[in-house]
């Protein structure tokens, strides 16, 4: 029998200035990889520059976090944007993130879209496209994460780059694999029990109850926490926790 292993990831360095969201430090303590925010949807250069650092000396591995140019939104709206202004809006972030990470002597690991911008690149080839052009330009060394099924993770196969699917611990999921809405009940869960046990039930049989009470198929190699989710630290714990006990290796999957 093959050793089951999975990626734990969450969003962080989300704050922006006295603003505050979400316990980055106890979950560095939590996650193998961190999903860093790049500036666009939120961080400023200090909380990035101290995000970083802090993933250093957890020894956390960081990726990129892109996103649509949306402080305003925090990244959920659509930009309508062409390719080549996407593709650059996507690379300038990855830069300014990697000197972050080389100031604290580590460096930016993959590449994970953020909100609107993950949600699009599912069903949106030009703004997949983008992605990937912005990879490739840069290093197209860096695994991209993204939703099962999406058209980012199969042009990025296709693009000979490397795709690792993504499984969300506390989002609700529709019949065809994707995530509710935001804007419809059973988004969010919330109970760190019932997460765990999904997430289990997901690494061992690949398979989650959708939101109508059908067992979709979702393979994944990371699982999301997101941080700014209230009780985000005990959820991540729980499930972590959980699949510790199951058998299953948690470790960064770069």
């Amino acid at each position: 029998m093959s050793e089951l292993v999975v990626d734990l990831n969450a969003d962080l360095g989300e704050s922006f200035g006295q603003w505050r969201l979400g316990d980055d430090d106890a979950m560095l303590a939590i996650v193998t990889s961190a999903n860093v925010a790049c500036g666009f949807h939120a961080g400023d250069p200090l909380t990035l520059r101290r995000t970083v650092a802090a993933a250093a000396e957890h020894g956390v591995t960081v990726g990129a976090q892109v996103a649509y140019p949306d402080l305003m939104g925090f990244g959920r709206r659509f930009v309508d944007a062409t390719v080549e202004e996407l593709s650059a809006d996507i690379l300038y972030q990855i830069g300014a993130l990697e000197a972050m990470c080389r100031a604290a002597g580590s460096r930016v690991a993959y590449v994970k879209p953020h909100g609107a911008l993950y949600n699009t690149a599912v069903h949106h080839e030009q703004h997949a496209q983008a992605v990937l052009e912005a990879v490739s330009a840069y290093d197209p060394g860096l695994p991209i994460l993204g939703l099962p099924g999406s058209a980012l993770l199969r042009r990025a196969r296709e693009a000979g780059l490397t795709a690792v699917p993504e499984a969300f611990a506390d989002r609700g999921y529709t019949p065809a694999g994707t995530l509710v809405s935001r804007r419809e009940p059973g988004a969010l869960l919330h109970d760190p029990t019932e997460v765990a046990a999904r997430m289990v039930r997901l690494v061992t049989d690949a398979l989650i109850t959708a939101a109508d009470g059908t067992d979709v198929a979702v393979r994944a190699r990371s699982i999301c926490t997101h941080g700014d989710s209230p009780g985000a630290v005990d959820m991540a714990r729980a499930v972590r926790a959980a699949l510790i006990e199951a058998g299953v290796t948690v470790r960064s999957f770069v």
